[in-house]
């Protein structure tokens, strides 16, 4: 499915939770859920802050989507990352009966939605997310390189 105005739109709220999650150090990776053309949570990386592995933004927004809509089915809802979730994350909008993904960036490393692997589109699973490629992918891959490069400048990995 080609992206729309208001995939860029709603992107563009995403890639502002990627540069927060900077400000502590974190991977600058974004999520924002929408549901009914609104936002119904947000999150940026939270691994460091937190101390947890499993504090990647999807996660996180997708915990919230499911705590303001009263379900853990996620039906209507649009998850905009601004990096293609890897497969931890993508387990959980198969779980989730997510029915839409808007990505940024791929992650040629570690991304399971057709980089890597396509967990997303599994014809073994009883889920399959509708994915949408490449929205404002310049800007989100360009976040990625300037916080790695800051890192390997400083002497961390």
């Amino acid at each position: 499915m080609p992206p729309t105005m208001d995939d860029v739109t709603w992107m563009r709220h995403a890639l502002d939770e990627a540069r927060r999650a900077t400000e502590h150090g974190d991977v600058p990776v974004g999520a924002v859920a929408v549901l009914d053309g609104a936002i119904i949570a947000r999150a940026h990386n939270r691994r460091e802050i937190d101390g947890d592995p499993t504090a990647h933004a999807e996660l996180l927004a997708i915990r919230e989507a499911s705590r303001v809509i009263g379900h853990w089915r996620l039906e209507g809802v649009t998850l905009y990352c601004t990096l293609e979730p890897c497969a931890m994350c993508a387990g959980a909008m198969i779980l989730a009966r997510l029915p839409r993904l808007v990505v940024g960036a791929p992650d040629p490393k570690a991304g399971a939605g057709g980089s890597v692997m396509d967990l997303l589109a599994h014809p073994a699973l009883n889920h399959r997310v509708e994915v949408t490629r490449g929205v404002l992918a310049d800007e989100a891959a360009d976040l990625l390189v300037r916080f790695f490069t800051r890192l390997r400048a400083e002497g961390q990995k």
